[in-house]
């Protein structure tokens, strides 16, 4: 039974199926026969075990199902999964599944791979986005309308700039989520408290070996966890994100006003309903839509902040909340990117009331100009803005 709006209302497949139960539990297996493989390279465990691990790492042979069947028992979602995997290898392989890690260098390692690709589908929908906004900047280039300050008609401006502006920005958030993938995605496999414990003289080794596998960065030093500063600072680079999209959208709604009408969504009139009981209602839903989810995305750094502060070498405060977190803020943003490149792809213009807009003042917007020449004429400028203002 769905019960959740993402489960039937928002996000798209590709990100969905990044974060899906299934997908989640190939990564970790992945880690596991990635852990393997570099310690069969060192010999400490058998070339042929790992090739064994590494051929039944995979959801084909280790279910969720049976994952839960042993959580039940074991009241531990790690320990369940290298039982499973453990059952499913033949021979002695079983027995050297996991060796020398702890948990969460599964669990921070495997989460590594799923930000990775959904920083990677978040970053192509931004310059898909981007792309269609520099278009709109070029083609409206000389698009002259009545710029707003305070909500009140200021200067002239051109769409052209607008749309410019946005795109700046949007490039902007592109090289913030590039950055923090470089420091969020990393590979680790440094035992209980960081220390490699475990794996003795070969714990350095094996961490970078790992990471190499996986396509990763090594962590540079970590406790028990990639240390949650990275965490945080993912979402609030999707919630930065998330206001870029809000601001295209808010201008938008404001311009698609019955009053100013200078642009706004598309609408099918044979098909799609404004209003379920106003006939002539032409609603900026998707826009509205767009608003209405970012402050959700734009509400995650609070908990994300907290869960930086943990007990020492790391507690468990951080999981529940990060597993809510992560696959809803990657969802949710890639879902209202999606609106705003529709949104942007079908926008429409409606010149006669972009030049009624213009004129409405009757020529007061170019106040600003007559004291600029005045000035330039040997008036000086506070006496020239005194007699603009006047008539004015």
């Amino acid at each position: 039974m769905a019960i959740h709006p993402i489960e039937f209302r928002y996000g798209t497949p590709e990100m969905k199926k990044v974060w899906e139960a299934e997908n989640k539990l190939q990564k970790m297996l992945e880690v596991e026969a990635a852990l393997a493989e570099a310690e069969a390279q060192i010999g400490l465990v058998p070339e042929e075990a790992a090739q064994e691990i590494r051929s039944k790492a995979s959801t084909q042979y280790v279910t969720n199902e049976r994952v839960a069947e042993i959580e039940k028992e074991t009241n531990h979602d790690i320990a369940s999964i290298v039982k499973a995997l453990a059952e499913v290898c033949e021979g002695d392989a079983g027995e050297y599944v996991h060796f020398g890690a702890t948990s969460n260098d599964i669990i921070d390692s495997s989460q590594s791979l799923l930000l990775r690709d959904s920083i990677e589908i978040i970053q192509e929908k931004i310059t898909r986005l981007a792309k269609i906004v520099l278009k709109l900047a070029d083609e409206h280039k000389k698009t002259v309308c009545i710029g707003r300050t305070h909500g009140q008609h200021a200067l002239p401006t051109t769409y052209g700039m607008k749309f410019a502006l946005w795109a700046d920005e949007l490039h902007r958030q592109y090289e913030r989520l590039e950055g923090c993938k470089e420091r969020l995605c990393v590979g680790m496999m440094t035992g209980a408290v960081g220390t490699t414990a475990a794996l003795g003289e070969d714990g350095l080794e094996i961490h970078l070996k790992v990471s190499k596998i996986l396509g990763l960065p090594a962590a540079l030093i970590s406790n028990q966890v990639v240390q949650r500063d990275n965490h945080a600072e993912y979402l609030m680079n999707l919630a930065n994100l998330a206001s870029t999209l809000d601001k295209i959208a808010l201008e938008i709604r404001n311009l698609q006003r019955t009053e100013i009408k200078e642009l706004g969504e598309s609408f099918d009139p044979e098909k799609q309903v404004g209003s379920s009981t106003m006939p002539h209602k032409m609603n900026p839903i998707t826009a509205e839509r767009i608003c209405g989810v970012s402050r959700v995305i734009k509400a995650y750094p609070a908990p994300a902040l907290q869960n930086n502060a943990l007990w020492h070498e790391r507690d468990l405060t951080n999981s529940s909340s990060e597993r809510i977190m992560l696959p809803e803020a990657s969802i949710l943003t890639d879902y209202i990117l999606n609106l705003t490149i529709r949104l942007m792809e079908k926008l429409v213009f409606y010149p006669e009331n972009i030049e009624r807009n213009l004129n409405h003042t009757g020529g007061l917007i170019m106040a600003e100009r007559f004291m600029a020449e005045l000035t330039r004429k040997g008036m000086g400028r506070q006496s020239a803005y005194a007699v603009v203002r006047k008539c004015a």
